[in-house]
């Protein structure tokens, strides 16, 4: 086995190839959850620049010193990186063999550009009839702006209403996304789930799809419970002000902040159901038949007083305190945890829903299958394989080296 050879893959996708033909996070993270599904994902970037990715350093403060990136990492784990210009027409030749061998094409390229390049739904079926063709926009497909480009910021964000829903009205502007390719990673697992059902489709009728799934799609997808209320009543639903409780008529449904500083987040939507039992966890058992707690009707009008009850005894001890004396309690419930924090989650560690890549600590894709967590390899360095994929195409050293010399690959 080659340095860059990979060893056989196993998943539900095994035996299926991609290939990958986009840049950033949004498409890519269609190609990682297909990877880590067992499909072989052959990733196309220009044979000088790479994938623009590769140059993202910095996020706010922190900042990724040498390889592996793990800016790059998440959307590319278990990729083969091969480098094309498909400016040149003998890369687009490259890129049309390739096609003939996939079984999925997966692009961002914006309509123009896949025309430019000839790897269109037209061009690409002219080689390859039944290949699944999908694709990532920031718009749709369809209207007077589906030729438009666009990041999560923008398209999943702020036009898909996430951002002006969870803005508090006593903040000014727009509270910001979690992190860098939020809205990117939920809508590469919308993609690869149609590209899924897409490659079912094929199966059972012979007939293949054109896959579209948009950062403004899955935005809307995101909020559609919300966005139904707000339709149904005829008003945007408003995040609550910084600082309340949660639930106006619910004490079991709020923030309580710890001792140390951290907080539990309650969610009991059945109080009347679950108030005894949080009586007793917190070490008040009278209150479990106190009247004011004893109807969802009484429950409503007392929720002041049921707040402040729970924010002195929630606040009287720490959360690992609080962990400890509230893992029997039968409602949910669930500590606030950062973005560190959840990495060393007993919970997520058993379930392996972090795992190591390389070098690197990433998040497994979301879907397990015979409940088995992903096997996660390390991405590509870039165009790493760029040889051995031309070798498997069955091209010779002599046309590797004069595609090599006309500058159409890497």
């Amino acid at each position: 086995m080659s340095d860059n050879e990979q060893p056989e893959r196993s998943g539900p996708l095994a035996g299926i190839r991609v290939l990958e033909v986009a840049m950033y996070g949004f498409v890519p993270s269609a190609g990682a959850v297909l990877s880590d599904w067992g499909a072989d994902v052959i990733k196309v970037e220009h044979a000088v620049t790479g994938d623009p990715q590769r140059g993202l350093r910095q996020i706010g403060k922190f900042k990724v010193e040498g390889d592996p990136n793990p800016n790059v990492e998440h959307a590319n784990r278990g990729k083969r990186s091969i480098g094309v210009d498909m400016s040149n027409p003998e890369g687009r030749a490259v890129i049309h063999e390739l096609a003939k061998t996939a079984d999925v094409f997966l692009t961002s390229f914006l309509p123009a550009h896949r025309t430019k390049f000839g790897i269109d739904v037209d061009d690409i079926r002219a080689i390859n009839p039944k290949i699944v063709y999908a694709r990532g926009s920031a718009l749709g497909p369809r209207g007077a702006e589906s030729g438009k480009g666009g990041f999560d910021m923008t398209a999943y964000w702020c036009r898909g209403s996430v951002a002006a829903t969870i803005t508090p009205p006593n903040v000014d502007g727009m509270i910001n996304p979690p992190g860098p390719a939020f809205g990117d990673t939920i809508s590469g697992t919308n993609l690869a789930g149609g590209i899924a059902a897409a490659l079912l489709k094929r199966e059972r009728t012979g007939e293949p799809s054109v896959v579209d799934v948009s950062l403004l799609s899955s935005g809307l997808w995101s909020m559609g419970h919300t966005i139904a209320l707000s339709a149904y009543v005829k008003e945007p639903l408003q995040a609550p002000p910084v600082g309340s409780h949660g639930a106006p008529t619910n004490p079991l449904s709020g923030l309580y902040a710890t001792k140390d500083g951290r907080y539990l987040s309650f969610v009991m939507l059945q109080p009347t159901k679950f108030w005894g039992d949080v009586a007793r966890h917190i070490g008040r058992p009278e209150l479990a038949d106190d009247p004011r707690f004893a109807t969802a009707a009484s429950i409503a009008e007392n929720t002041e007083a049921g707040v402040a009850i729970l924010r002195e005894a929630i606040g009287s001890r720490t959360l690992a305190e609080w962990t400890e004396k509230l893992a029997t309690l039968s409602g949910p419930w669930a500590p606030v945890q950062d973005a560190l924090q959840a990495v060393d989650d007993p919970q997520v560690r058993a379930n392996e829903f972090v795992r190591q890549a390389g070098d690197l600590t990433l998040v497994a894709s979301p879907v397990q299958f015979d409940v088995t967590a992903p096997e996660l390899r390390p991405g590509p360095e870039f165009a790493a394989q760029t040889e051995e994929v031309l070798l498997e195409l069955g091209l010779d050293w002599d046309r590797i080296i004069a595609l090599k010399t006309a500058g159409a690959i890497t």
